[in-house]
């Protein structure tokens, strides 16, 4: 039994099932034991998984072209601002040296208000935690976690829950009966404290996911959870020491977005994102190095971030407007 496996066996045991989304809290942001906090890194060929953040600096070069557009389209700011959401190690950090910058990560400290410039994430929003729900006799139930025979469990709840049924009917639509989904309902909260603090510029996200148009193809959900680059369905197991994901719905988030003064500007595959970014000779800077072994390198990453995550993960771009 892990640390915060014992955390959360003691709270079920003192208060009956808890929801996922706590469970996922726990697991991942536990102050001194969640699988974020721990000195432990988890990311890179000696972690648990890659992101595009470790393919630098071709990465960094081609994501700080694309803000540079962003700014261009904007007024002129003498405070635009990059603000990061889950930084993790700061790899960006360095590609976006050319701008004031800013890291916020969960659990230590909100964002600042009044910002203008852009709030960039990437696979921030997937590693939320989700409350999850199952479609019985056409409405949502609540799937909670309980503690049976000494493991954690799922325990489907007898009463339909109301939050959970409105952000299906409001972001997923209709499901077929056992369909297994999940609620990204801190996501939600998230774009509304961003639309909050973003007094003109854009939102960047990073991430992988789905429409309510492709939702059919996730039957039974798309929770999984990594140890060592493999991925794993039981996200259940050794809480605390896996990584927990679960993809986004983008439609969610364009239309949540949209009531709190987020207008999309566009919704597109990582690769195209980046593409249109090295079309002003970015491609001849990210791959200059003037080391044979470097350059082939960088060219390697090149193709990885387009031909690879870049038809897997997609990008959203928000725009809230004002007068500057």
């Amino acid at each position: 039994m892990t640390p915060v496996g014992e955390i959360l066996r003691d709270e079920i045991r003192r208060d009956g099932p808890i929801s996922f989304a706590r469970f996922m809290e726990v697991s991942l942001y536990h102050p001194e034991l969640g699988y974020y906090r721990q000195s432990r890194d988890p990311f890179g060929i000696d972690g648990d998984f890659y992101t595009a953040e470790q393919l630098q600096p071709v990465f960094g070069i081609l994501v700080a072209e694309r803000i540079r557009q962003l700014r261009k389209s904007m007024a002129d700011v003498e405070d635009f601002t990059v603000v990061e959401l889950g930084a993790g190690r700061g790899e960006m950090a360095a590609a976006l040296h050319d701008f004031r910058y800013a890291a916020v990560e969960i659990g230590a400290g909100d964002l600042t208000t009044g910002v203008s410039g852009v709030v960039f994430s990437n696979e921030f929003f997937d590693a939320l935690p989700v409350r999850v729900g199952v479609i019985r006799d056409g409405a949502a139930r609540e799937v909670r976690v309980g503690w049976n025979d000494g493991e954690f469990a799922w325990v489907e709840d007898g009463e339909t829950s109301e939050e959970i049924e409105c952000y299906r009917k409001a972001y997923l639509g209709t499901l077929t009966e056992g369909h297994i989904f999940e609620a990204g309902l801190e996501g939600l909260r998230w774009m509304e404290r961003i639309a909050a603090a973003l007094r003109g510029g854009y939102v960047f996200s990073i991430d992988y996911g789905y429409t309510a148009r492709e939702i059919a193809r996730f039957a039974a959900g798309t929770l999984m959870s990594y140890r060592r680059h493999q991925a794993l369905e039981d996200v259940l197991k050794d809480p605390g020491e896996r990584d927990i994901t679960a993809h986004v719905c983008f439609s969610a988030l364009e239309r949540f977005g949209g009531t709190v003064g987020l207008e999309t500007v566009t919704f597109e595959s990582l690769g195209r994102t980046l593409m249109d970014a090295g079309q002003a000779d970015q491609f001849a800077q990210a791959l200059a190095s003037g080391q044979e072994k470097e350059e082939q390198r960088r060219r390697l990453q090149l193709k990885q971030l387009l031909f690879g995550m870049g038809e897997t993960f997609r990008v959203l771009i928000q725009k809230k407007s004002t007068r500057y």
